[in-house]
């Protein structure tokens, strides 16, 4: 997927505070990955691949360097003879220095992000010109790129994807999420039940888990796994109970889903509300382990977003 996840920066500048943006603004010849490849880069780690190797080392280099001028600009390597890579072509990069305020800055509404990067003129090329309008009707390609000028389409709105639970399933599923276009805020009732690994999702500590169903926007996707049966009982009860989730899903066996299917039952919940519980939860026949059941649900997600949603919920009776 392609396109400047503003999202995703905005949530690495309120995790890390200052963040440099790599992105190859243009590729000449072969490279190991085309224009629009981008990493987040801060202190102590960072997030994404321009293509691994001597030229992933070279931009890490660059982008901690700007963490401290806070300056912007753009850098060009010839693979082969610069680099020693056996692709032989060039890259151009481009370095922009983040924190939240300048994150929150951009235009969410408007079709592309163009800008001119480090001391480029401000007179807009017409190249750049040109994806503004091609990005409104509909037809732009993912990046423009003019001499010290950078227009990205915007990327698209993610799902929101609450995930109760910061154990080896939850931990996997993070991990294996990681670039797809879903934001997750991560519920646990500790912080230091949450891995010390990096990754994009919002931590949330709550005492209940359950509380935090509240929290989420309509339309939110709710995968349930904590280390009880009984929390994860009382959260698909509230999500249920809310009605405007787009997928509500509980990790389990067959038998913990018929428990759990009459369990709510009881609570008042009619055959159509509990039919939209999912358990098991992903595509089927994919294997247990906890990485295994990370990729199931991510193809389930990408491939079906909304299969088991309705226009109307039923509201619990």
């Amino acid at each position: 997927m392609s396109g400047f996840d503003l999202a995703a920066l905005r949530a690495a500048t309120l995790r890390h505070g200052r963040v440099t943006r790599v992105v190859v603004a243009q590729v000449r010849g072969s490279a190991p990955r085309d224009a629009g490849a981008a990493m987040l880069v801060w202190d102590g780690g960072f997030s994404g691949t321009i293509g691994g190797g001597a030229l992933e080392w070279e931009a890490l280099a660059e982008a901690r360097a700007r963490l401290s001028s806070g300056q912007d600009a753009m850098r060009s390597w010839p693979l082969g003879p610069g680099l020693g890579q056996c692709c032989g072509g060039a890259v151009t990069a481009a370095f922009e220095v983040f924190d939240a305020a300048r994150a929150d800055a951009i235009d969410d509404d408007a079709p592309v992000h163009a800008r001119p990067i480090g001391d480029a003129g401000a007179d807009m090329p017409p190249a750049i010109r040109a994806h503004a309008r091609a990005a409104r009707a509909g037809e732009a390609a993912p990046l423009a790129f003019a001499p010290g000028w950078l227009s990205e389409r915007l990327f698209p709105a993610r799902t929101p994807l609450f995930l109760y639970g910061a154990g080896h399933v939850g931990s996997a599923i993070v991990r294996v999420f990681q670039g797809l276009p879903f934001a997750i805020t991560w519920i646990d009732t500790a912080k230091s039940r949450f891995p010390d690994h990096s990754h994009d999702a919002i931590a949330l500590v709550a005492a209940n888990p359950a509380d935090a169903a509240a929290l989420a926007p309509a339309g939110a996707v709710h995968m349930v796994m904590t280390y009880s049966h009984a929390l994860d009982l009382e959260i698909c009860h509230r999500v249920l109970a809310r009605g405007d989730f787009a997928r509500l899903g509980v990790i389990g066996s067959a038998s913990k889903s018929a428990r759990f299917r009459a369990r709510l039952r009881g609570l008042g919940h009619g055959d159509g509300t509990i039919a939209r519980l999912e358990c098991p939860i992903g595509l089927p026949g994919l294997g247990k382990a906890p990485t295994e059941i990370a990729v199931a649900l991510a193809a389930d997600l990408i491939a079906a977003p909304a299969a088991r949603s309705v226009s109307l919920p039923e509201a619990a009776s």
